[in-house]
C-alpha cells in the first residue's frame, strides 16, 4: 500500500475497528453465510456501490481516484462519490458502516489494516453486500474477488536490479507498515532474495510506516552512520521519492546514475513523478502498480459479484492469474512492469497517461 501515515499502532487500530464493529448490530461480529447481494428488493446486478479509500495524500491514490468514476461509468456501475478513511484503520470501519447503511449493493474497498479490516468484511457479510478488496489482501473475512498485483514480486524485482547494479555493499529498504500484508511482503521477499541470490550485498531497513517524514528522518541518521550506501529501495514512491531524494541532495548523495557516487534507486508504485526522475537519472526503475486496472477490474469484479457470477484460479484474459490465498479469498494478481530508462516513454503505462 502507498500512503502518507498510518497514525494508529496496530493494536490501537484494531482495537477501534473491533469496537466500532460491536456497536454495530446485535449479531457478534463471526462471518455468517452469504446472501444474495441484489436483494432488500433492488434487481440482482444492479444498485449502488461504495467506494472506500485509504488516504489522498499520495499521488498513487489520488490517480487512483481520477480512475474510478471513469472505470465505473465503463463498466457500467454506479458508484457513490469515493470515501477517503484518511490513514485511520478504525475510520474504514465507520466507513463501510454509512456506505451499507446508505444502503449499497457493493463496496470497493482499499483496506489499511489487513487484520482490521475483517470487521468490515463481516458486517457487509451480514447485509449481504459483496466486497471487492483493492491493493491489500485481508487475512480474515469474505471477499468476492481481491485485485492487487504479487508484492512478493514487487520486492523480488527490487532485489533483482540492486543485486545486478550494486554487486557488494549496503544497501537500504525503506518498508511500508507491516500491519498491511503489501508491506510484509515486499519487505520479506526483498531481504530473503538478497541473502539467497547476492550474498555479498547487506540489507539494511528503515521501518517507516508509509510515513515520509518518518522516512527521510530514518535515512537521515542512517546515512550519517553508513555513508557507504550503494542501493535504496523504496517501497511507495508516492510518499517516499521526494523525501528521500531530497535528503540525498542535503547530503551532497544525489548523483545522476552514469556519474561517480551514483546511489541505485528502485522505487515501487509508477507514478509521473518517478518516471521523470529516472529521466533525470536520479533514480534507476520503478515497478509499476496499476492505478488505472485497479479501478478498472475494482468495478469489474464488483459488478460481477452482485450479478451472482463467480471465479475459478487460472489465468485470465486481460493478462493476469487469478489465485487462491490460504484462507479461500480468491486474488487477481495484474501485471506490474519494472521500469527503467529503456521502457519509461512506453505509452501503455499508466504514468504517463496522467495529465
Amino acid at each position: 500500500m502507498t500512503g502518507r501515515t498510518v497514525r494508529n499502532r496496530t493494536r490501537a487500530a484494531r482495537a477501534g475497528a473491533l469496537a466500532v464493529c460491536a456497536s454495530l448490530a446485535l449479531a457478534a461480529c463471526g462471518s455468517t453465510k452469504d446472501r444474495v447481494a441484489g436483494g432488500s428488493g433492488g434487481v440482482e446486478g444492479s444498485g449502488k456501490v461504495g467506494v472506500i479509500l485509504p488516504l489522498l495524500t499520495s499521488p498513487f491514490w489520488q490517480s487512483y481516484n481520477d480512475y474510478v468514476p471513469k472505470m465505473a461509468t465503463s463498466q457500467e456501475v454506479d458508484a457513490l462519490k469515493t470515501v477517503n478513511s484518511n490513514s485511520d484503520p478504525a475510520q474504514q470501519i465507520t466507513d463501510i458502516n454509512n456506505q451499507l447503511n446508505q444502503g449499497v449493493k457493493g463496496l470497493v474497498v482499499a483496506p489499511l489494516d489487513s487484520a482490521a479490516i475483517s470487521a468490515g468484511l463481516d458486517q457487509a457479510e451480514r447485509k449481504g453486500v459483496p466486497v471487492v478488496a483493492v491493493d491489500v489482501a485481508p487475512e480474515k473475512g469474505k471477499a468476492a474477488m481481491i485485485v492487487r498485483a504479487n508484492n512478493i514480486a514487487y520486492g523480488e524485482k527490487a532485489c533483482q536490479f540492486l543485486g545486478e547494479a550494486v554487486k557488494s555493499g549496503k544497501v537500504v529498504q525503506i518498508m511500508g507498515d507491516l500491519v498491511s500484508v503489501n508491506g510484509r511482503e515486499r519487505s520479506e521477499a526483498f531481504r530473503t532474495c538478497v541473502k539467497k541470490n547476492h550474498p555479498k550485498v547487506r540489507v539494511l531497513e528503515i521501518p517507516a510506516k508509509w510515513e515520509s517524514d518518518t522516512a527521510a528522518s530514518k535515512l537521515d541518521t542512517l546515512l550519517n552512520a553508513n555513508p557507504d550506501i550503494k542501493g535504496i529501495y523504496l517501497q511507495a514512491g508516492g510518499v517516499y521519492l521526494a523525501p528521500t531524494l531530497q535528503t540525498l541532495k542535503s547530503k551532497n548523495l544525489l548523483k545522476k546514475a552514469g556519474q561517480p557516487g551514483h546511489i541505485a534507486i528502485v522505487s515501487n508504485d509508477g507514478i509521473p513523478q518517478e518516471f521523470d526522475a529516472i529521466r533525470k537519472g536520479e533514480i534507476d526503475a520503478t515497478v509499476s502498480q496499476s492505478a488505472d486496472t485497479y479501478a478498472k477490474y475494482g468495478m469489474y469484479y464488483i459488478k460481477a459479484a452482485m450479478e451472482g457470477k463467480t471465479f475459478k484460479p487460472g489465468p485470465t484474459d486481460h493478462d493476469s492469474v487469478i489465485v487462491e490465498h490460504p484462507n479461500g479469498m480468491l486474488e487477481d494478481q495484474l501485471p506490474a512492469p519494472l521500469v527503467t530508462k529503456e521502457n519509461v516513454d512506453d505509452p501503455e503505462l499508466w504514468g504517463n497517461t496522467v495529465k
